[in-house]
């Protein structure tokens, strides 16, 4: 069955590995987390079509978690494709406030609020959203952009 998709949600599948779980062979939670941190890169390459490695390494910004809370509401199993979703719930001065979720088959798997900072690398310190940045962003937002569906971005 395929999800239903809306324009201001990005969604990617991914396949839950050997490597993501435990001996039990469901996914050690600690890995939710860069699942979640890469389901970010991949909002920013597919769906804001802003080169996340550029961001970081030349124009030399980072987008660290500054705060983060995870509901983990029924495990997944290896071998499961699970959805992971990203929902923009607040554009800050510097920060973005999301709303992320692991999917099965439409069951919400794991829930969680990330913010994330704009920050210089040289610095260390907040810096204010980029013009462009900001501009997609509310374009995401406002379902503007054109978003890929999860089954697209499974085979890359």
């Amino acid at each position: 069955m395929t999800p239903v998709t809306r324009k201001d949600v990005f969604y990617s599948d991914m396949l839950v590995r050997f490597s993501h779980c435990d001996p039990a062979g469901i996914i050690f939670y600690p890995h939710y987390f860069v699942m979640f941190n890469g389901l970010i890169e991949d909002w920013f390459n597919h769906a804001l079509e802003i080169d996340y490695a550029h961001f970081i390494t030349d124009r030399r910004m980072g987008l660290p978690m500054v705060n983060l809370v995870c509901d983990f509401i029924k495990p997944s199993k290896i071998g499961e494709i699970i959805t992971l979703t990203l929902k923009i719930e607040r554009i800050g001065n510097s920060s973005l406030k999301l709303n992320v979720s692991a999917l099965y088959k439409d069951e919400v798997r794991s829930s969680a609020h990330l913010t994330v900072c704009v920050n210089s690398l040289e610095t260390g310190r907040a810096v204010p959203i980029p013009d462009d940045l900001r501009a997609r962003l509310e374009a995401f937002r406002q379902g503007q952009l054109d978003v890929p569906r999860p089954s697209e971005l499974l085979h890359e």
